[in-house]
């Protein structure tokens, strides 16, 4: 969101965060996304042999003339002309209430949509991670591919257009056991989606959950290795931290190059454009880990985002910024994204010189 406070958690080794401040719940509803900077609360152990994340190193000069740069996923589209495939892990989440607090369970393993598809299936027949689109913006065919790397071609086009064999893609995922958590009273419950009005919803504290994150992922290392990208969801549960609602972050363990990074989603499928409605909120993280993979290290010059963040300045938008893409009958909502012009770059690196996916953004951020 704009404008938003990014939530920093401290650095811990093994402590759970149950019943500490993280823990606090009130009524105030917030749709919006986090991101957290590197930070790890398990001995993960760096190991400089193994094989990093794919990552690039780039810069530009914003329009205060300050020198940007910035690490993201892939290779650099100004000189390389290939297609980087990024291994990933689904994790779905499955979580309990109990008796206490809603009697009811939300498992992204087995829960369907109503098109009969699995939260799971959902995702890996998704836009994010099939090529079954053709995307053409302002008369610009960026090509028949997945939708981040399309963004991400449109992102460069100046390059690209040039160097037409340059992908970023998410390859065919694999998935990982369920990760099952029981909620306690003080830590969640099932409630009337706050947002859409109807249907039921899952609360869970934030913070806690990160936790358990990374203990899933210090405890699977042959599956979770920095060269991949582990992505945890579920089905229809919104975080809370300070009040409702998250829809999903990403983060990482430790820094470039060898830090282990990761994403998290809901799934919601209530109303038609409700908040992290499908895979929009997906989109929406994928997004930004894709340009800011190692949240924290790419600062740029903006009053309402001080970080290369690509999807927070659409997120107020109607629906959510999200737009609808429909895939062999089912109708999926994918977020537009901000290109580098949006933070102050020259906007002749993007795709018409346009400041966003969907030409939805029409200024630079606030103070350039």
């Amino acid at each position: 969101m704009r404008g938003k406070v990014r939530k920093f958690i401290p650095l811990l080794a093994g402590v759970l965060l149950a019943g500490s401040a993280f823990a606090q719940y009130n009524s105030a509803v917030r749709p919006r996304y986090e991101a957290l900077p590197p930070h790890s609360y398990y001995p993960f152990a760096i190991n400089t042999a193994s094989t990093p994340l794919a990552q690039w190193n780039g810069s530009f000069t914003d329009l205060t003339h300050q020198h940007i740069t910035f690490t993201m996923v892939g290779t650099n589209p100004s000189t390389s002309n290939v297609t980087t495939t990024i291994p990933v892990v689904i994790i779905p989440i499955k979580f309990i209430y109990g008796a206490s607090n809603g009697n009811k369970t939300f498992n992204a393993k087995t829960d369907t949509f109503p098109n009969g598809q699995t939260v799971v299936q959902l995702v890996e027949n998704s836009p994010l991670m099939q090529s079954n689109l053709d995307f053409t913006e302002g008369g610009v065919d960026l090509g028949k591919t997945q939708y981040i790397d399309a963004f991400q071609r449109g992102n460069f086009w100046s390059k690209v257009k040039t160097n037409t064999g340059y992908h970023t893609l998410l390859g065919t995922p694999k998935v990982g056991a369920v990760l099952a958590i029981t909620v306690p009273a003080s830590l969640g419950s099932v409630i009337t989606n706050p947002i859409s009005g109807t249907g039921l919803v899952g609360t869970y504290d934030f913070g806690t959950l990160d936790v358990k994150i990374q203990a899933y992922m210090a405890s699977h290392p042959n599956l979770i290795t920095p060269n991949v990208v582990p992505i945890f969801i579920s089905h229809d549960i919104y975080l809370t931290s300070g009040g409702c609602c998250i829809g999903g972050y990403h983060g990482a363990v430790s820094g470039p190059p060898n830090g282990q990074t990761y994403a998290y989603s809901t799934l919601v499928d209530q109303g038609t454009n409700n908040f992290s409605q499908d895979v929009s909120a997906l989109s929406h993280e994928i997004g930004e880990w894709m340009d800011n993979p190692f949240f924290g290290t790419n600062s740029v010059n903006c009053q309402d985002n001080s970080q290369l963040e690509v999807g927070d300045p659409l997120e107020n938008n109607p629906n959510f910024g999200a737009f609808k893409y429909t895939v062999n009958g089912f109708t999926y909502n994918l977020q537009s994204l901000v290109y580098l012009g949006y933070f102050g770059a020259p906007r002749t690196t993007s795709v018409k010189s346009w400041l966003s996916f969907r030409n939805d953004e029409k200024n630079v951020c606030p103070g350039q």
